[in-house]
């Protein structure tokens, strides 16, 4: 590993990151509500940790190896956690340090898993912060990393292996650097259309803001403990339930829409799966519960918020799903699981695997039918080849091994098993609410300190695809050249 590259580039993403607090200090400056200090705090801090990497590390090769990007990508979110948690922790509404970082990670992670018990006494500064952080982490730091660092070319390839989310990343443009630029650019007016909508809604410049932030991250931090049910408007969950959606879809569709490619979505299978599921989900939840509201038009409702809530991953809810039927809960459980599609801001799965998966397993029933017969997976119109489909296999059981070995340790400090299953489940996915204590109207303040920071290291490695994070338990890492 070349320990003086990792360190300088970490560097350069601190300085980035303490420059994105400034947002929240004007908000602290605005509201007068007394968070100004602990932000200015956390943001020195920060400026003074990337200064330290930036000083100490002068690398004399700057040739950057696939390992070098994993372990930027992997240490840039633990030590963004980390100083990013410092404001919390320093106005003193958010207790003990492991559950600033909790938050901070959850925040970046876009899970929107929260230890707070009352949001509403938080200061309107910090709730800002811990809003954007879903946003900056929605499309990744690293991503804007590369639009504002362009000078490391075709290296930084290493960087958006490891940063992106699903299978592979798709090029949008010959240039890494320009490539970043077009996502943030879909990033930046898809989050202000959102806003602007939002605001013609009724809802508040703040809270127009704050949720925008948490659903173009797919995050679903609210500023009210009710979530977007706080402000019971048919019209506003509509708006967030389309916007959820749109952020679900891999962003290279949006770009190809940009090049009047009228039918990419169309020919798409990712995307025609994930619409199919949810236009399914929606309508066998909504006759699952018609029971439980006033007719099958108010089941619809909520029934198609959740969906669209769950299966972006974004965690947001308008009812307490907990006390839904189990078929219900149990769909909703899955949807986690799937999650959004390669290439968007949703966690989970995602579809792409999930396809990739179920047509890797109708293989194998066929050539138990048809032994001597030639099977060949296709997607899209292209034949999936071996090794994609060998390293989505090796993803999903290290996935599900993941999983199970956080939930011997979370089942330490959980009061039952359906919490602690659901809370590893509701982190690793990067969804945030799972069921019963951990449920929409729950938090994870429940959890022992060890407990926390496991559903932590859960949230990173569900945002990384697993390999960035467990790259550091490799010898062969961190072995200088």
């Amino acid at each position: 590993m070349n320990y003086r590259l990792v360190l300088q580039l970490v560097g350069k993403v601190l300085f980035i990151a303490a420059l994105l607090m400034l947002p929240a200090i004007a908000v602290a400056i605005i509201y007068r509500d007394g968070s100004l200090d602990a932000l200015l705090s956390g943001m020195l801090v920060t400026v003074l940790i990337g200064a330290a990497f930036t000083l100490v590390s002068h690398p004399k090769n700057t040739n950057l190896r696939s390992r070098d990007g994993f372990a930027i990508v992997a240490l840039c979110w633990i030590v963004l956690g980390l100083c990013g948690a410092i404001p919390f922790y320093l106005s003193g509404y958010f207790g003990s340090y492991v559950n600033c970082v909790f938050e901070t990670v959850s925040g970046f992670t876009t899970t929107g898993a929260t230890i707070l018990e009352n949001v509403e006494i938080i200061p309107k500064g910090l709730l800002f912060w811990r809003s954007f952080t879903h946003w900056i982490g929605g499309m990744g730091i690293l991503v804007l990393t590369l639009a504002l660092i362009p000078q490391m070319g075709s290296r930084s390839m290493h960087l958006l292996r490891a940063e992106s989310t699903g299978p592979s990343p798709d090029k949008l443009v010959p240039r890494i650097a320009k490539s970043a630029k077009v996502l943030y650019a879909l990033y930046v007016v898809l989050t202000v259309l959102e806003a602007l909508v939002l605001l013609l809604c009724g809802l508040t410049p703040f809270d127009a803001l704050t949720h925008s932030f948490s659903t173009a991250g797919t995050g679903g931090f609210s500023s009210y403990g009710l979530s977007v049910g706080a402000f019971n408007k048919p019209v506003v969950e509509i708006v967030v339930s389309v916007f959820m959606l749109l952020f679900s879809v891999n962003f290279y569709i949006y770009f190809r829409l940009l090049q009047k490619e009228w039918l990419a979505p169309v020919k798409n299978a990712e995307t025609r799966v994930f619409f199919t599921v949810v236009a399914a989900a929606t309508v066998l939840i909504a006759l699952n519960i018609r029971t439980l509201y006033a007719g099958f038009g108010e089941a619809l409702r909520y029934a198609f918020f959740q969906v669209s809530a769950i299966i972006s991953t974004t965690g947001f809810c308008t009812q307490d799903f907990n006390l839904w039927p189990v078929f219900s809960k149990v769909l909703l459980l899955a949807l986690m699981v799937v999650g959004g599609c390669a290439g968007s801001t949703a966690g989970g799965v995602k579809v792409m695997r999930i396809i990739i998966l179920c047509k890797g397993a109708w293989r194998e029933i066929l050539r138990t039918v048809h032994p001597h017969g030639v099977q060949v997976i296709r997607l899209d119109g292209h034949a999936v080849d071996e090794e994609l489909l060998n390293s989505v296999a090796v993803f999903f059981a290290t996935y599900v091994m993941v999983g199970i070995c956080a939930l011997m340790v979370v089942s330490l400090s959980a009061p039952d098993f359906t919490t602690a299953v659901t809370s590893v489940l509701a982190c690793l996915t990067n969804t945030g609410p799972g069921l019963n204590a951990v449920g929409p109207m729950g938090n994870f303040n429940l959890f022992s300190p060890v407990g926390k920071i496991a559903l932590t290291a859960c949230m990173l490695i569900g945002r990384l695809d697993v390999y960035p994070i467990l790259m550091f338990f490799s010898p062969a890492a961190w072995r200088r050249y």
